[in-house]
């Protein structure tokens, strides 16, 4: 469905990214991947799930919180395939702590990454998007783009923003074949929720197991983590023709948690 397509992932090395980006190359899109950490076996994964189509993959490592590194990485993407077709923006970070003691340089960072970073990319991939009458922009949020958890402030303000800049940019692109939509997850057991998962058995005293239940009974209906798969395929949906009229929507795919 997507041969001859090029999808940029942002925090891709691992967990959401990287299922997305592994279910978008299945399609046979080139996938540009980025993050931190190895690369190699990353890269591998989607090649391999990309296989059938002889789809090629490129990474850049730019960090997300600064905006020079995200120009390299258009222009990277753009020398690399020509445009950058598929857009997900998905590159996230985490840190828990009441407001009066939320060091005031994680909230910048947050913010950088989860939110500004997605504007940056935006703005720079439209263009392009435009002039081919075809785009596909994805942000990943978060149900925490629609409720809220306590402790988490930054990450809440910044997925908020997200849901918003995603109503926005399906505005401004409403009467062309650019589309923009948001999925917002609950309980994704990635490596950030996994450190979650982790600090909840310590804290209570409890095995990872038992932690991951408490987890999902404090939010999650169906009792069951969305896997990254899931979420891709939610993706490539928003990349089909099916999806050409679907424009910013906040998706989410969360169990039940929003139903509540």
């Amino acid at each position: 469905m997507l041969k001859g397509k090029t999808a940029l992932v942002t925090g891709s090395t691992s967990g959401i990214g990287l299922g997305i980006a592994k279910c978008l190359a299945r399609q046979g899109a080139h996938i540009v991947l980025n993050g931190f950490g190895d690369a190699e076996g990353p890269r591998a994964e989607v090649l391999a799930a990309g296989a059938h189509a002889g789809i090629r993959v490129a990474y850049h490592g730019a960090d997300m919180s600064r905006a020079a590194d995200i120009e390299d990485l258009m222009a990277f993407a753009a020398k690399e395939f020509g445009r950058v077709d598929i857009l997900v923006n998905n590159a996230g970070i985490q840190h828990v702590s009441s407001i009066e003691d939320f060091p005031t340089e994680r909230w910048d960072a947050i913010i950088a990454i989860n939110l500004t970073s997605a504007f940056h990319t935006t703005r720079l991939a439209l263009p392009a998007m435009k002039a081919a009458n075809w785009g596909r922009i994805i942000n990943v949020a978060s149900v925490h783009g629609l409720v809220a958890s306590a402790q988490k402030s930054a990450y809440v303000a910044a997925k908020h923003g997200i849901v918003g800049f995603t109503k926005v940019t399906a505005l401004e692109t409403a009467t062309t074949g650019v589309t923009c939509n948001a999925i917002c997850p609950g309980w994704v057991l990635t490596p950030l929720v996994q450190k979650q998962v982790d600090a909840k058995a310590a804290a209570v005293g409890v095995s990872g197991e038992e932690a991951k239940k408490i987890l999902l009974g404090e939010k999650e209906p169906s009792m069951q983590f969305t896997t990254p798969e899931e979420l891709g395929e939610l993706a490539v949906f928003f990349c089909s023709a099916a999806a050409n009229n679907v424009r910013g929507v906040a998706w989410n795919m969360d169990g039940g948690w929003v139903a509540q």
